[in-house]
């Protein structure tokens, strides 16, 4: 289906770098590349890969040094000389894992086994939320533009401060999460007047137009719609959109995705499915009444579904699907012309990279390809059902029982059958990881590299060695 193309503002490209953040080299050809497709900006969301200093240095990784403050300084100038605003993304009341997983923070919790959500009644905590913006913006030169997140903020109203809060007449969680947003906005605006701050809307779904208008948030923030389902709801996303504006908070932007958004351990995305995101968002914007300024999309590419959850696509394999994504925006779907301008650009045969021909020597390869080409390789294998269901399968079912290993009497003939089998699966997965491993660490640091192989191979890896190894154990008394 034909829409009009993304009507106006800015299509910004999120970058999640609380996973798998890539290395300096990687992200400048990255930025060019994102720039190439069509983005015209950057929504960092850089989580401990930040050089925060002094007091806060605590929140920086340790898996792998943090960027410093010239690589975050460089990467800007990359993109301003590619014309791309950069937009940085800072937690301040939901997700703040990176911060409150520290001991020392513990006590600014909501609920003591809630690490991602800060109690909205300690004035530390709004000290703290306002020190770590003071730093960013300080980093980002002529910042016109600030992400507070505030999205997912659980369990709040479940702490005992806010139990007692709450247990005043007229005090509800509604009011309770507005108002600490609206404290920390109105420190951003009294410090820095001439940055425009966005936040995440989902928190302010279920709130009718009398408790926004009532909230003091209209004027301060602009709220950033995010769905990133394939079938998103026209008509409920278009009168929510509405509502915001009806209540005085008519600059909206909306928030798509082109990854980190089909399960929490993909590994290789469909372009399909996040074309028809794309494609449903269009259809809400050509709904939208004049009254509406739509500021701009954040085409999301999740790199963890929070910091404590496993790792999802890398972006390299997500590279064909975000420039489908983005001239599908341009064009209003992906036509002809689209279609060829992302395999030309990229050098693929097929916007869906599981679909896509290798490489010929020389050709033209976007930044991380052959790491593409080997992930797709090493996650068929992984999935393929003879590895999946090995243990399943009739041999080890019938002849290699929990029940025949406990008692290690076994037929050598056919568990040494079973054994040639699982090494077998064991050296192609192993020559494969070598080969992704040695591909990956090139553009990621080395501990993104070992986290991927031990979240996504090991648990595969594991079962095919086990029963190859008791299989050893148990022919040893069973054969001469």
């Amino acid at each position: 289906m034909n829409h009009p193309p993304w009507p106006k503002g800015k299509k910004l490209v999120h970058l999640d770098l609380k996973g798998a953040p890539p290395r300096v080299e990687y992200l400048h050809k990255l930025i060019d590349l994102f720039s190439q497709l069509g983005a015209d900006g950057l929504l960092v969301e850089y989580e401990d890969m930040f050089p925060y200093e002094g007091e806060l240095k605590l929140l920086q990784a340790t898996a792998q040094p943090a960027y410093s403050r010239e690589e975050v300084l460089f990467m800007q100038e990359v993109a301003r000389s590619k014309g791309m605003e950069v937009i940085p993304l800072v937690q301040t009341f939901g997700h703040m894992e990176f911060v409150l997983k520290h001991r020392p923070l513990w006590s600014l919790r909501e609920l003591s086994h809630c690490v991602g959500t800060l109690n909205p009644h300690k004035e530390e905590g709004v000290t703290l939320v306002m020190e770590m913006l003071r730093q960013v913006v300080e980093l980002h030169p002529g910042l016109n533009t600030l992400h507070i997140g505030a999205d997912e903020v659980y369990m709040l109203g479940e702490g005992e401060e806010s139990k007692l809060w709450l247990a005043s007449p007229g005090h509800t969680v509604e009011q309770l999460f507005l108002s600490h947003v609206t404290k920390v906005a109105k420190a951003i605006k009294e410090k820095w007047p001439h940055i425009t701050v966005v936040m995440w809307d989902d928190m302010m779904r279920g709130m009718s137009q009398d408790t926004l208008k009532a909230s003091g948030l209209v004027g301060l923030v602009q709220p950033m719609l995010w769905d990133y389902t394939p079938n998103l709801e026209v008509d409920k996303t278009v009168s929510l959109l509405e509502k915001y504006c009806s209540a005085g908070m008519s600059d909206l932007w909306a928030a798509s995705s082109f990854k980190g958004s089909t399960s929490v351990d993909t590994n290789v995305p469909s372009t399909q499915r996040h074309l028809e995101n794309h494609l449903q968002w269009l259809q809400v914007a050509a709904s939208l009444s004049a009254g509406i300024n739509l500021k701009g999309i954040a085409i999301t590419g999740w790199q963890r579904y929070d910091h404590l959850s496993v790792l999802c696509e890398l972006m390299p394999v997500a590279l064909p699907s975000l420039a489908a994504c983005l001239q599908t925006l341009i064009h209003g779907h992906l036509s002809a012309e689209a279609q060829s301008k992302v395999t030309e650009k990229l050098g693929v045969s097929s916007v869906e990279v599981e679909e896509m021909e290798s490489a010929a020597d020389g050709a033209l390869l976007f930044p991380g390809r052959r790491l593409t080409e080997l992930m797709v390789e090493l996650n068929s294998l992984l999935n393929s059902e003879d590895i999946q269901f090995f243990e399943k399968n009739m041999f080890v079912r019938g002849w290699f029982s929990p029940y025949h290993r406990q008692r290690k009497m076994v037929t050598p003939l056919i568990t040494m059958k079973i054994h040639s089998q699982a090494s077998e699966y064991l050296a192609m997965l192993q020559q494969k990881v070598e080969e992704v491993r040695g591909e990956m660490v090139k553009l990621y640091p080395d501990s993104t590299a070992q986290e991927w192989i031990e979240e996504h191979v090991s648990p595969v890896v594991a079962p095919l060695q086990r029963i190859a190894d008791e299989i050893a154990e148990c022919v040893k008394e069973m054969v001469p």
